[in-house]
């Protein structure tokens, strides 16, 4: 007996939602669950793959991932075209370059937007009117003078700065989120626009708003920014409440 299957029921059918590609680090514990925290009713569908990085957290370790950046994304859904690829990692992209990290990506996936966290946090500050920052950061020194001098290049004032110092990706999904909580809330924010949490490995995200309430200041972070970039970037405009007024908007 042959089956003949002559229609396909709607609920079955290929909605043709956006695809997100996210490329996570090898060492980050975190950017999958805020992005899956966020992203997991919307429609869209995200796909993740992980470029190698290498501890300790230094300058020369960021800098090897750029080799690997073209051929991490072609591996996500290979000759698929993807809408958005996300690259997830903030001192990463300021090492190889924003522009440098876009055009390795887009050798694997033409015409696709790319985002990082850098590139997004500087959109979501021109969205918000935000000219002087707060800045906390998990980062060793030497990786600390380079996030500064970014955002100093892009003129972007850093009125207080606060840093935990630490040098891996682990001990950065560990601090506990009250913890940041309470010494982030103690910074100096007078003369700030807003508070911007560095790092897309640091378990941020559920704390934004308590953050913003005692503030009374935006806050944001890294992987906020990030997904807020994306989400926009494939038409998602509806407001989502919870993680920082940046996402409400």
């Amino acid at each position: 007996m042959t089956l003949s299957i002559k229609h396909i029921d709607s609920k079955f059918k290929n909605k043709n939602k956006p695809k997100v590609g996210l490329i996570a680090l090898s060492t980050d514990q975190t950017i999958e669950g805020d992005f899956n925290t966020i992203c997991k009713n919307l429609p869209l569908d995200i796909f993740v793959n992980r470029i190698h990085n290498q501890n300790p957290l230094t300058k020369e370790n960021l800098l090897k991932m750029e080799k690997d950046l073209e051929s991490v994304t072609n591996k996500i859904l290979p000759e698929e075209r993807i809408n958005t690829i996300a690259y997830g990692c903030t001192s990463g992209t300021i090492a190889i370059g924003e522009n440098k990290v876009k055009e390795k990506i887009l050798l694997a996936k033409k015409n696709c937007y790319v985002t990082t966290p850098v590139t997004s946090a500087i959109k979501a500050f021109k969205q918000m009117n935000i000219k002087n920052i707060a800045l906390f950061t998990p980062y060793p020194d030497a990786v600390n003078k380079t996030i500064l001098d970014y955002f100093i290049k892009k003129n972007i004032e850093v009125s207080s700065f606060a840093s935990l110092n630490l040098n891996l990706d682990s001990e950065f999904a560990n601090v506990d989120p009250n913890y940041i909580l309470d010494i982030s809330s103690k910074l100096e924010m007078k003369d700030a626009d807003a508070l911007f949490i560095s790092c897309t490995a640091l378990p941020v995200l559920n704390i934004l708003d308590k953050l913003e309430e005692k503030l009374q200041k935006p806050v944001l972070s890294s992987n906020q920014t990030l997904i807020w970039d994306t989400l926009r970037s494939v038409g998602y405009q509806s407001p989502v409440k919870g993680y920082g007024k940046l996402l409400e908007k």
